[in-house]
């Protein structure tokens, strides 16, 4: 009994040496999957396996609706000037990315992720026409993520509140986060959300949302971070997670704060 004792006091004095920074280290995500590499371009499915090669905490990428509903994966809302959310799959599903990918669709996307497990998947629903558009955008994406068992390896992020209750609505025990900066984090707890993912000048505009929402205990990722000096002020103020085009870089930089 007496070692027993002994090794718990050394355990807790162990813990309390631990600074504060190292238990809140920042954890990188890569915008758009890791893109700025070789052979990648943002939302291929190259920019997931990059993410996963260099262990990023995450790996954001973005998925439109087609009219007859297909979730594809691309950011802008057009390409080749085809309008995805008013295009058929059929329509589409020839495309090249500029890597010579064809354009992914979500169920191709999340088949490689399964065989991908050192990353998890920020899942960017974008905004539809019609908030009737957006829950139905919501319950598709859902069904085939928990289909395919992913759920415990996503978090949905959204620019719709709309979007962003439904996904909350429909998947309660997955993280979601509201990316349009509008609300406060007392709003964002009402909702049930995990947090705030706001641009991170928003955040530079709010700075009393770094402690109003760490005292709420919502999560702070901030995007996208890609000046050196707004990385180490963001690391600095200990958000949860930072959101950038060079994640080899935001990982030096994480690992050289103390």
């Amino acid at each position: 009994m007496k070692h027993l004792k002994l090794s718990l006091l050394f355990l807790l004095c162990v813990l309390m040496a631990v600074p504060v920074s190292a238990k809140r280290k920042t954890k990188v995500i890569a915008h758009r999957g890791y893109w700025k590499t070789e052979g990648s371009v943002q939302n291929s499915i190259r920019s997931l396996e990059r993410a996963n090669e260099i262990k990023v905490y995450g790996s954001e990428f973005d998925v439109h609706l087609t009219v007859d509903n297909v979730p594809v994966v691309y950011h802008d809302r057009k390409i080749e000037g085809k309008d995805i959310q008013a295009a058929s799959y059929a329509e589409l599903k020839d495309l090249k990315l500029s890597n010579g990918e064809t354009l992914p669709t979500l169920e191709q996307y999340l088949d490689r992720a399964k065989k991908l497990k050192k990353t998890k998947l920020i899942f960017e629903l974008k905004s539809h026409a019609t908030p009737l558009r957006d829950r139905e955008a919501a319950k598709i994406v859902v069904d085939m993520v928990n289909g395919k068992k992913l759920t415990k390896r996503t978090e949905y992020i959204a620019f719709s509140l709309e979007a962003a209750k439904e996904l909350h609505r429909l998947s309660p025990k997955t993280p979601v986060y509201y990316l349009n900066g509008d609300l406060s984090p007392k709003q964002l707890k009402e909702l049930g959300f995990a947090g705030l993912d706001y641009n991170y000048k928003v955040m530079q505009k709010h700075p009393e949302w770094f402690v109003e929402a760490k005292d709420l205990k919502l999560k702070i990722n901030v995007w996208t971070v890609n000046d050196p000096q707004v990385m180490e002020e963001m690391i600095e103020k200990r958000v949860d997670f930072l959101t950038t085009d060079y994640p080899e870089e935001a990982q030096k930089a994480v690992h050289l704060y103390r």
